[in-house]
């Protein structure tokens, strides 16, 4: 059976970069794209927002969804974020990912502008336009609009969405769009809320430390689609200390910074981010170094 793109564990990667001049190291990210493949993920989700795309140029964020599709072993999806401030931009990223031959993307609401319905419909009917199918990516907390349940059926009613990345923190939306939009798939977006809302019906998890213990993420989400909390829970509770940071303002921080405890390319950040104040960092070090000790991968 052919795999859906957007369905299974798809990592949103965070983006190399190297010293001094904080250039992106392309070799290292191909080889932490194929690891992830090693370790069971189905697939990528570069130039989000754990990737840093907003502090990209525009050359750097079309590299990096070539260095992705290049890396990829087949039957690997490559699901790239086209996020924009509005839909020219994104509609641009959208046909260059098809270009690229991507099978889908994953589309914001307009950022830093807080747009009414119409305008979100309209958002989404343009990038949609670009012919690849279009994975909604709901997070009211960053971008102030919020794809409701009403209105995420609405998109899909048009065929302008075929899933949502779902950021909210509400697992109760699980049930809610289920019932108003049956037809649209769920996927997990925030680490910290997973299994609640892999028990809630979704079929897909776009997650954060994938990167660091990609191995373990897949364990929980392949227990929680079968249903098996015997499994699922304990692991869960093991691995949360970690996963409740993906929903925390310094979540790229802390994510590379596991991902260095655990031998991946993690390293520095961008400006805005600054690095995470020494109590901050040694907490999610000994966390980090505890969970691998035990076995986490």
């Amino acid at each position: 059976m052919e795999q859906i793109p957007w369905r299974g564990v798809l990592v949103a990667t965070a983006l190399p970069f190297r010293l001094p001049d904080l250039g992106i190291d392309h070799e290292a990210y191909a080889t932490h794209v194929r690891w992830l493949a090693e370790n069971g993920c189905q697939g990528v989700v570069p130039n989000g927002s754990l990737g840093e795309y907003q502090a990209l140029t525009a050359a750097e964020r079309t590299e990096v969804v070539r260095t992705a599709v290049a890396a990829a072993p087949p039957g690997f999806s490559v699901v790239p974020g086209v996020s924009a401030y509005g839909a020219d931009e994104a509609r641009r990223w959208a046909d260059q990912a098809a270009e690229a031959g991507c099978p889908a993307v994953m589309l914001l609401p307009p950022t830093a502008y807080r747009a009414d319905d119409a305008a979100v419909v309209a958002h989404y009917r343009e990038v949609a336009k670009a012919g690849l199918p279009v994975v909604a990516y709901n997070n009211p907390l960053d971008t102030r609009v919020d794809l409701t349940p009403v209105l995420l059926r609405r998109l899909h009613d048009e065929g302008l969405i075929v899933a949502v990345k779902e950021f909210s923190g509400d697992v109760r939306r699980a049930y809610e769009l289920a019932e108003l939009a049956p037809g649209l798939d769920l996927l997990a977006g925030a680490d910290d809320v997973s299994l609640e809302l892999l028990l809630g019906g979704a079929v897909g998890w776009i997650g954060g430390y994938q990167n660091a213990v990609p191995a373990s993420c897949v364990r929980l989400y392949q227990a929680a689609v079968a249903g098996d909390l015997a499994t699922a829970l304990p692991l869960y509770r093991t691995l949360h200390p970690l996963l409740r940071w993906d929903s925390r303002p310094d979540f790229v921080q802390a994510i590379k910074l596991s991902m260095d405890v655990a031998g991946r390319p993690g390293g520095p950040t961008r400006q805005p981010r600054h690095p995470l104040p020494p109590a901050v960092a040694t907490a999610i070090r000994e966390t980090t170094e505890r969970l691998l000790a035990a076995g986490h991968r």
